[in-house]
């Protein structure tokens, strides 16, 4: 028992050294466990305070850019500064409205000053790779929209700064809320621009897109022989895969081409155009010849207008002649036909018989029964749209559209609806595609 206690002794003793003063490496040890087990100062923990900071930093530095890429995208404004160094008093569009960001945001400028040189996401190749992926996310709700529904093309070629022949594609068709909408879907390089060549090209780019030349209901091009010829022209080859695609020549080319014949074979004409173009050029450079000119030559210009209305009817009468020449039947019979959808005037243009003529030229869309139903349709359909009140009043086919949907007469009558989508995406002006154009630079830079 003696012995036992002794012994116990002494391994307290033992014990008591090994543990030592309160800075003793054992009591140093103690102090890490103890600390590694609670949860707040476990290192873990801290990892992942930390890694949540730089999520939250790096969320708003990244919200910020792509704001300022998106403000720079939709006003079609060029990116990149002639000078883009630090000491530089104008960087360029996106790096000084980064920085106006910041001056105006204070979690955006403590970011932007605290982060990294090499964490800044401003270089080039991010803001490539932050458009382009606007760009797909753009594409895919314009294909979204559409619905998988039918609808036109917009098409025309230009070359660019670098002399490479460009194809630019839009699109046209009536959305859910019957609102017509012309979308930019992209440009293409093609390698020619033989009508081959663009179909190709066109095919391609709608198949990207999961599109089918079978949902296309019109074909939108200027007066080139390799888009409107009748032989080996683009919107032949198109037409014998669907009969429903539709040309329309682009009417403002129409207009100015139907002026420009008429001017060459009337030389009386000619010379009215060369002096009003004169005159508007020097009478409109000053507000001082202008208000002269029109206080002094009122009552004359009055006076003219009454005694030469014959001479303006011969000119009229020549430029319908020759728009008539630059129409097909087919296409006027068409357009013919789709007049009769015309709201105004209480539906005053109304025509039963034209309607189910138009309905017949689409074959894919009114199929079996949907002629003798859509006949019946359209009996209760102006008779509802001329008693109600909500309709009197609209002008054109875009409003009646619009108003159809809004009143849910379009489940009313679906055929006759589906007559009003596809007169509004037959395509009118080639203006959208066009301009497109103009933009290409900033593409190109």
């Amino acid at each position: 028992m003696r012995r036992a206690c002794v012994l116990s002794g002494v391994g307290l003793l033992k014990l008591d050294s090994h543990v030592g003063g309160v800075n003793s490496a054992h009591n140093q040890t103690v102090k890490k466990s103890e600390d590694l087990l609670k949860e707040k100062q476990h290192i873990s923990t801290v990892l992942v305070k930390q890694s949540n900071q730089d999520k939250l930093e790096y969320g708003i530095q990244l919200n910020a850019i792509v704001n300022c890429i998106r403000f720079l995208l939709c006003r079609g404004l060029a990116f990149r500064g002639h000078d883009e160094s630090q000491g530089s008093s104008n960087k360029g569009n996106f790096l000084e409205l980064l920085q106006f960001l910041g001056n105006h945001n204070e979690s955006i400028n403590e970011v932007l000053q605290n982060v990294p040189k090499n964490y800044k996401l401003t270089h080039h190749d991010i803001q490539k790779d932050i458009v382009n992926a606007i760009a797909r996310e753009t594409s895919k709700a314009i294909i979204t929209d559409l619905d998988n529904g039918f609808f036109s093309i917009l098409v025309d070629e230009s070359r660019d700064i670098s002399v490479k022949e460009q194809m630019a594609l839009v699109l046209r068709y009536v959305n859910k809320k019957g609102i017509i909408i012309e979308q930019f879907l992209g440009i293409v390089h093609v390698a020619s621009t033989t009508a081959l060549s663009l179909k190709y090209a066109i095919e391609c780019l709608l198949c990207e897109h999961n599109l089918s030349l079978s949902k296309l209901r019109g074909q939108g091009y200027d007066g080139a022989s390799n888009m409107q010829g009748d032989i080996n022209g683009l919107k032949t080859l198109i037409l014998k895969e669907n009969k429903s695609a539709f040309y329309v020549h682009c009417f403002a080319h129409q207009l100015q081409l139907t002026l420009v014949a008429v001017a060459k074979n009337h030389i009386n004409i000619a010379e009215f155009f060369y002096v009003v173009s004169n005159l508007v050029t020097v009478v409109g450079g000053s507000c001082k010849r202008r208000d002269a000119l029109r206080d002094a030559q009122f009552a004359k210009i009055k006076e003219d207008l009454e005694n030469g209305v014959r001479r303006s009817g011969q000119v009229i009468d020549m430029q319908l002649q020759e728009l008539n020449n630059r129409f097909s039947e087919a296409n006027t019979d068409l357009l013919l036909c789709m007049a009769c959808l015309n709201s105004s005037n209480s539906f005053v243009a109304f025509g039963k018989e034209k309607l189910i003529r138009l309905a017949k030229f689409y074959p894919s869309d009114f199929i079996g029964t949907d002629i003798l139903a859509l006949d019946s349709q359209l009996q209760n359909y102006i008779f509802d749209m001329r008693s109600n009140d909500l309709f009197l009043e609209l002008q054109g086919v875009s409003e009646l559209a619009e108003k159809l949907v809004y009143t849910r007469k379009h489940e009313t009558y679906p055929l006759v609806y589906l007559l009003v989508k596809l007169a509004l995406t037959l395509p009118v002006a080639t203006a959208t595609v066009e301009r497109s154009f103009s933009a290409m630079k900033y593409i190109k830079n």
